[in-house]
């Protein structure tokens, strides 16, 4: 039997993606709102696809900041491209 892939929402596009083709971000009960590259830090966590547009799309829309109700600072999207971007560099 295939194994079991685990999928998320990104919340911009609202597609259900494997759980590797997105970045979570997560807000922690400090309130600090951080890329989580691990997908595994305790929190209230959105992914977002591992998309330069989307994501671009997500902070021109503040998207992240509706569903981690409180204000997502731009450096966590520019974190976010680097991680896109960095990612084929890896």
């Amino acid at each position: 039997m295939a194994k079991k892939i685990p999928l998320r929402k990104c919340v911009v596009t609202n597609e259900m993606k494997p759980k590797k083709e997105l970045i979570r971000v997560v807000r922690n009960k400090e309130g600090e709102v951080f890329v989580d590259v691990t997908g595994k830090k305790n929190g209230r966590g959105a992914y977002v696809s591992k998309d330069a547009d989307v994501i671009k799309k997500a902070a021109a829309k503040d998207i992240l900041s509706h569903h981690l109700n409180t204000k997502v600072e731009q450096s966590v999207y520019d974190d976010l491209l680097k991680h896109v971007e960095g990612v084929k560099g890896e």
